[in-house]
């Protein structure tokens, strides 16, 4: 049986996103508070609503050049790791 996975992730472009709002303290600092204040209460956090923030105060990606709206994320698993920030 073959892994088509990437590390844990759907797909190469969800990990890097994935990574970059888990390990860079500015995006993670930001993807907690915006989760906590805006969507926290009722567990209702949306990766997709959420990239129009990371775009406008983060620019278009990831250093590594996946746009935070890129077509193949896996928008489900992004929601799921947000809630569990």
């Amino acid at each position: 049986m073959t892994d088509t996975t990437f590390n844990g992730w759907t797909n190469y472009e969800t990990w890097n996103v994935a990574l970059y709002i888990q390990n860079e303290y500015a995006i993670y600092s930001l993807a907690r508070e915006w989760v906590a204040e805006e969507h926290g209460q009722a567990n209702t956090a949306d990766y997709w609503r959420f990239s129009c923030t990371l775009r406008e105060l983060c620019g278009e990606g990831t250093p590594d050049g996946v746009e935070w709206n890129h077509p193949a994320l896996d928008l489900d698993e992004l929601t799921e790791m947000l809630q569990d920030l």
